[in-house]
């Protein structure tokens, strides 16, 4: 158990940083399922309204460093690959 003044007040800051960070990394993961959700509704308009949000909140978390940038990248690239998918299917 920490003693000082100045490690009690980390101990505090600790937990409400990792609160704020999983509270955001968990609205993130219900918003990719929202988009994964849209692709699976063959409607390709609902689908990019939904990757615009999700990326917007991707980028969100990455300014914040709940998440690293690279990774948020990586993720931004996948489910945009899997909506370009479902585009070309649609069309074609």
């Amino acid at each position: 158990m920490a003693h000082s003044i100045s490690a009690k007040k980390r101990i505090r800051q600790n937990e409400t940083r990792r609160n704020l960070n999983r509270a955001r990394k968990s609205a993130l993961k219900t918003q990719i399922r929202k988009f994964e959700d849209a692709l699976r509704g063959d409607n390709p308009a609902a689908a990019e309204q939904a990757f615009r949000q999700t990326v917007k909140q991707l980028d969100q978390v990455a300014a914040t460093s709940a998440m690293h940038k690279n990774a948020a990248s990586r993720k931004k690239s996948r489910l945009a690959k899997k909506l370009n998918a479902i585009k070309q299917k649609t069309a074609g």
